[in-house]
């Protein structure tokens, strides 16, 4: 039972007004309380006297004592039981909002011990007169599923939710076709979705399609919506069948609500996969122009998921939106996210006949404060060029243009976009180079040095000082970061196989500082192997460094196809939003994204504990270095897990009928002497990495050793460095 409050203080002076004798200060008391409650405070030691209150003429003061109730059933289920007379004669009273509100109130209470008591309230509102009852009721019978399912199976209610889709008023067929929708994804998510032998799985017939077409156009928007998320589930029989639907649904999207337009544009990305009348999916095509483009006209926050939606759209239908490249160009108030969507979207709409105007766009956006801004707005200059060879030219001036204003940042993200135009047309705007190769003491940045280097590496033969430019770098090497070294580290040796003659000192240089003084162990591995190669076959090391690359592209859509068609599916829901399926990032009721990386890769806990005890015991052999010769095919350590459930007492560990599972890890790792661990000893095992390791970096007091070959076959021209 509840503590009584203290003879004093606030909780006190509203215990006495809850009870006082005139109507109006026991009112004024509840919303003193509700208000109480709003903010955070604990009034659930007032729960008696609110509950006396209940019973009234007042329909405003019965909404508070109920809101009141919903809140503190949880922490006072045994009060709430007080309040179910009162709860069951109101769902029999005359005016149809107190019977709706009673029902509504019964089913958010979530308490255990008043379940029973809604079932025959509930019946009746489910075959109550008034259409607003209906389809309260409707609501409540997926709100009792979730609380006790067989409760709702016994009772017959998913039996006469069916009914009700045949119901007179469009709004209770909304409700009972979200009610049912709930219920089916609650029933779904406990067995395979495939299932049709649970009773509360929806499955929508072409009868009851009929009916939901019926009821579209007549119900409130969100009603709408639950009804275009069910017609997205039906299978369609036929393309006329798809074709019907198409036509039903293309009028919503003239609707003002921009989620009943999203459901709409769902429901016909599904089923025009089965149109395959051309002209038809043309017409639709072009009816969903307009529509996307209203939605730009919302708040920031609706553009944005709008936006997103379109960038789905149109990774499945490039030609959705081709003569609409200027509504998403961007407005000087417009948020950041909203701006960079508009961005991406506008690439993606770039054409021979409107690159002109993209361009002169992507050059003003350069001119902004935003320094974010800016540097995506370079980028898809650069996007643009990779994507419209005609545009190229075009393009690069453009850059030049940028590079000239010697701001900083944009030069900078110039050059990295620059590498990239290389990357795609090589051998094209070599001239370009040298108004690249000026703007050296510009880049501070790894990204846009790792470029200019990568340039200067690449064209090393054509820019005539290339060794002073690459040497700037090779001083500063051990300053810079690892992926700046890892560059220079390529370039400087591209630049001595194209130039051997002007460029034996630098090269030597910075393979002495990468092999020595740099401390990254990628950047000293490259080095070395730059180095073998070069000292031991100059044509292998032509044929890896100088080796021809496949131009770059920019990919059409962003996603994979399966995934982009699962998807559109789910368009205007959290996954179109954030382009990943719903499961990554919503589990049963909690974060499911680490569960699905897992996904397959786990091990039992048993597995687990036999590669414990194999680890342990090849850690403890380590140490023995006898001589005894290796068996072939008997594996040690962590590898004789693999062949452990072969053996009799592994295999009931594994199974869990184990009854002894101490005496069976004995039993199995027991006997290993004879099977896995005397195998191979480990320096058998060792000698060889050991040798390995050892050969590479043999001699390495100034370079490395040649690998084991007569010595008469080198010759001294084939020391290209001289080191030898």
């Amino acid at each position: 039972m509840s503590i009584r409050a203290p003879r004093k203080g606030e909780n006190y002076e509203l215990s006495v007004d809850l009870n006082s004798e005139y109507r109006d200060k026991r009112k004024d008391a509840i919303k003193r309380v509700i208000a109480s409650m709003t903010v955070g405070k604990d009034v659930s030691g007032l729960f008696p006297d609110v509950l006396k209150n209940m019973q009234t003429e007042d329909l405003e003061q019965k909404k508070l004592v109920y809101l009141y109730l919903m809140n503190y059933a949880k922490t006072q289920p045994e009060l709430v039981i007080l309040a179910v007379n009162t709860f069951v004669k109101d769902s029999e009273d005359p005016n149809p909002l107190v019977r709706a509100l009673a029902i509504r109130t019964m089913g958010c209470l979530r308490a255990e011990k008043i379940i029973d008591y809604l079932c025959d309230p509930l019946q009746r509102a489910l075959r109550d007169d008034n259409p607003y009852v209906r389809k309260t009721a409707a609501l409540c019978v997926a709100k009792l599923y979730d609380l006790k399912p067989e409760l709702v199976i016994e009772n017959g209610f998913l039996d006469q939710l069916r009914d009700m889709i045949s119901d007179s008023n469009p709004m209770v067929v909304a409700n009972t076709v979200a009610a049912l929708t709930d219920i089916h994804i609650s029933a779904t998510t406990n067995q395979p979705a495939d299932s049709t032998s649970d009773p509360a799985i929806f499955s929508i017939t072409s009868v009851i399609l009929n009916k939901l077409l019926i009821a579209l156009n007549e119900c409130s928007e969100w009603g709408r919506v639950a009804i275009l998320n069910a017609l997205a589930r039906y299978d369609a029989q036929d393309d006329k069948e798809s074709e019907h639907i198409c036509e039903r649904v293309v009028p919503q999207f003239q609707h003002v609500n921009g989620s009943v337009v999203l459901a709409a544009m769902k429901v016909i990305m599904i089923h025009i996969r089965k149109v395959r009348r051309e002209e038809l999916v043309k017409q639709l095509i072009r009816k969903m122009a307009p529509p996307l483009v209203t939605l730009l006209s919302s708040p920031p926050e609706v553009q944005w998921v709008a936006l997103r939606n379109i960038n789905l759209l149109l990774q499945k239908r490039s030609d959705l939106l081709s003569n609409e490249m200027r509504v998403f160009f961007c407005k000087y108030n417009d948020p950041l996210y909203v701006k960079i969507e508009k961005l991406d979207i506008m690439v993606r709409l770039a054409s021979d006949s409107n690159v002109d105007a993209l361009l002169s766009e992507l050059k003003e956006y350069a001119s902004e404060v935003d320094v974010d801004f800016v540097r995506k707005s370079i980028k898809a200059i650069g996007q643009t060029a990779i994507s419209i060879e005609s545009a190229a030219e075009r393009c690069v001036n453009v850059l030049l243009e940028l590079i000239n204003t010697r701001v900083s940042y944009v030069v900078q993200e110039a050059v990295v976009v620059m590498k990239d135009i290389f990357r795609k047309y090589p051998s094209t705007y070599e001239g370009v180079i040298p108004t690249l190769c000026a703007n050296l003491e510009e880049l501070d940045e790894p990204e846009a040095k790792t470029s200019l280097i990568w340039i200067i590496g690449e064209y090393a033969d054509k820019i005539d000082n290339a060794d002073e430019l690459l040497g700037i770098f090779v001083d500063s090497f051990t300053e810079e970061s690892y992926q700046v070294q890892l560059q220079t580290l390529t370039a400087v040796v591209k630049l001595f196989l194209k130039k051997p003659d002007s460029s034996q000192g630098v090269v030597q240089r910075v393979l002495n500082t990468a092999t020595k003084d740099c401390d990254s162990p990628d950047v000293r591995d490259r080095a070395y192997i730059y180095w073998r190669l070069l000292s031991t076959d100059p044509g292998a090391a032509k044929a890896v460094v100088l080796a021809h690359r496949p131009p770059i592209s920019i990919p059409r859509t962003t996603v994979s196809p399966a995934l982009l068609e699962e998807l559109l599916g789910e368009i205007s829901s959290l996954a179109s939003v954030y382009h990943k399926p719903a499961q990554t990032f919503v589990g049963h009721g909690r974060v499911g994204a680490d569960s699905v990386q897992r996904k397959g890769s786990e091990i039992s806990d048993a597995q687990k504990a036999l590669q414990t005890v194999a680890a342990g015991q090849q850690a403890e052999n380590l140490l023995d270095f006898g001589d005894d010769s290796a068996q072939d095919g008997q594996p040690s350590g962590l590898a004789a897990t693999q062949i452990l459930p072969s053996t009799p007492a592994a295999a009931n560990f594994l199974s869990g009928t184990s009854a002894n599972p101490l005496d069976d890890l004995v039993s199995i790792f027991g006997g290993m002497e004879t099977t896995g661990m005397s195998a191979g000893s480990p320096s058998a095992a060792l000698s060889p990495t050991l040798a390995s390791l050892s050969s590479p970096f043999e001699g390495f007091g100034g370079s490395p050793a040649l690998p084991s070959q007569p010595a008469q076959n080198v010759q001294p021209q084939e020391d290209l460095l001289g080191l030898f």
